[in-house]
C-alpha cells in the first residue's frame, strides 16, 4: 500500500486521496460509530448512489459494528495497553 496514503488515512481521511466511494464508506462508518441512531435512510441512499449495494451496505455496517464492539471490549479489560497503565 502507498506510504502517504496510509498515513494520510491514519491522521486526516478528509485529506486523503480517496474514491468518492471510499470516502462515502468512510463516512459513514464514521457516523456510525460517533452514533448508529442518527443512521438515516438518506446515509443508506448516499453508499447506493456511489456503487454499493444493500449486502456491501450490509457487510460494512458488520464490519465496522464488529470493530466497534471488539474494540471496546478489548478497551474495558485493558489489552493492548502497556501494563502501568492497566
Amino acid at each position: 500500500m502507498d506510504s502517504e496514503l496510509v498515513e494520510s488515512l491514519k491522521y486526516d481521511y478528509d485529506s486523503a486521496p480517496l474514491e468518492k466511494q471510499d470516502r462515502a464508506m468512510l463516512d459513514f462508518v464514521i457516523r456510525l460509530t460517533e452514533d448508529a441512531t442518527k443512521i438515516q435512510k438518506s446515509d443508506l441512499d448516499g453508499l447506493r448512489s456511489v456503487g454499493f449495494d444493500d449486502v456491501a451496505i450490509l457487510q460494512i455496517t458488520l464490519i465496522a459494528s464488529w470493530f466497534n464492539y471488539i474494540n471496546r471490549v478489548a478497551d474495558a479489560l485493558g489489552i493492548g495497553r502497556d501494563a502501568e497503565d492497566s
